[in-house]
């Protein structure tokens, strides 16, 4: 179906603009331990006993990509807008590519059987590219003609300007070329209705280039998910103030938005959502309204404040789990019930930042390719220009520099010194890669060969 489901765009984002003072005032602690106790006693004493299930990257991905489903909603765009969109119809061509026969280099439109050398040819028309004319050539005649110019139909060959002498009296032959030779025909590359471009095809200047010559000016594309990002804790501060004591920056939902919107989502609203239970269900409900996804950073681990797992364990099915992966240990994900009756898939990242950024990468950006029917970049072979210790049993994952020798082979090192400590902000910033370290390597040495993949 053509078209987006749901409110207009405006009443959207005023929606998520009336998030609230409750859902995104920057709260302290104050009496929140007393309210988690009142609201969450029960809860906490399962916390206690309850032991998460510990899965391999691979299986929680495996989790995670069972909460979505691609998007089926298609929607035209302007093809010069649609760099980075997924084609959700196929392309065809409008017409015959090239849509008349021309001419493939500079020089003069011929009948092959005129060829001979010595021959002298009368020039009698010229035609530049963009001409329209026709005119009629017949034996012993030429037309000079420029590259890409239509061929006149009573000639069958061109004849390069580097094989002739021009004179006065016409163009004398020195070499001949075979019949047909040097002329694009009509339809050669592609025939009218010919599809060019399939379903699930993710638009790039290349792709997009094609569109055009094939005549199309929009192409029908899967429509944007819409993905909502809050952070979570009393701890956090927006930058421009002044830190009191205990207080940090919040940093994580501008990574997340950004990056979601570079991965192809539309985001319509960010918010910090304070350690309180009423206030966080009421927040997550307004973010979660007309959204396809909502990303949490911050609170999915077992702190005792946390009520990350308490509210998104009350209203619908939820699961936490320990992921053999350095950053970004604890994870969690919930479908979300809204007071609406939609469900909603939500993931709860980890509130570091590097944890977060790396889990961004693992598990909310192949959702969205997921969204969007297209697949998941790939990991791909570099050369260590580095050495460092890994924790046994997890796979690391250490923001990489790639740097390419004169060799032509890519090697890395760490962005940072402390390679993938969790909150280490500056290594994010400083990476081009990730490079992933296997579960049973514990000493990384130059010369290894490990798999990275692109922060872009």
């Amino acid at each position: 179906m053509r078209g987006r489901p749901g409110a207009p765009l405006g009443a959207r984002l005023e929606d998520a603009a009336a998030l609230g003072a409750a859902t995104v005032e920057w709260r302290r602690l104050g009496a929140r331990g007393a309210r988690l106790a009142a609201v969450g006693g029960a809860w906490y004493n399962r916390r206690v006993i309850e032991e998460r299930v510990k899965l391999t990257v691979e299986g929680y991905l495996a989790e995670v990509l069972a909460l979505v489903a691609p998007l089926t909603d298609v929607v035209m765009e302007p093809a010069p807008r649609a760099v980075g969109r997924t084609l959700g119809e196929p392309v065809t061509s409008r017409g015959a590519v090239p849509a008349f026969a021309n001419s493939g280099m500079d020089g003069f439109a011929v009948h092959a059987a005129d060829l001979v050398p010595g021959a002298v040819l009368r020039e009698v028309a010229d035609l530049p590219a963009g001409s329209g004319d026709d005119p009629a050539v017949g034996p012993g005649e030429c037309a000079r003609i420029m590259t890409g110019a239509p061929v006149p139909t009573a000639t069958d060959t061109v004849l390069p300007r580097e094989l002739v002498t021009e004179t006065p009296a016409g163009i004398v032959v020195n070499e001949v070329v075979p019949a047909g030779a040097n002329v694009r025909h009509a339809g050669e590359d592609l025939a009218p209705g010919d599809a060019v471009l399939p379903v699930g095809h993710v638009l790039d200047a290349r792709a997009l280039s094609l569109v055009a010559a094939c005549g199309r000016d929009e192409v029908a594309v899967v429509r944007r998910p819409i993905v909502n990002v809050a952070s979570t804790g009393d701890e956090l501060s927006p930058p421009g103030r002044d830190l009191d004591r205990g207080q940090i920056y919040e940093s994580n939902s501008v990574f997340l938005a950004e990056a979601a919107r570079r991965d192809g989502a539309e985001v319509l609203a960010t918010a910090v959502l304070p350690d309180d239970p009423d206030a966080f269900a009421a927040g997550l409900d307004a973010l979660a309204r007309f959204a396809d996804l909502v990303v949490l950073s911050g609170g999915v681990s077992v702190g005792d404040y946390d009520v990350v797992r308490q509210v998104l364990t009350q209203r619908g099915e939820a699961a936490f789990r320990h992921v053999h992966m350095q950053p970004g240990k604890p994870q969690g994900w919930a479908r979300w019930r809204t007071p609406e009756g939609r469900t909603v898939p939500v993931l709860a990242l980890p509130g570091n930042p590097l944890s977060a950024a790396v889990s961004y990468e693992l598990f909310v950006r192949p959702a969205l390719d997921r969204f969007l029917g297209r697949p998941s970049p790939g990991w791909t072979a570099a050369v260590v220009d580095d050495a460092w210790r890994s924790h046994p049993g997890r796979r690391q994952f250490v923001p990489v520099v790639i740097e390419v020798g004169a060799d032509g082979v890519r090697r890395v090192r760490r962005a940072h010194r402390r390679g993938s400590a969790s909150h280490m902000v500056s290594a994010l910033a400083l990476a081009d890669a990730l490079a992933a370290v296997p579960e049973d390597t514990i000493e990384v040495a130059p010369g290894q060969v490990l798999l990275i993949r692109p922060l872009t």
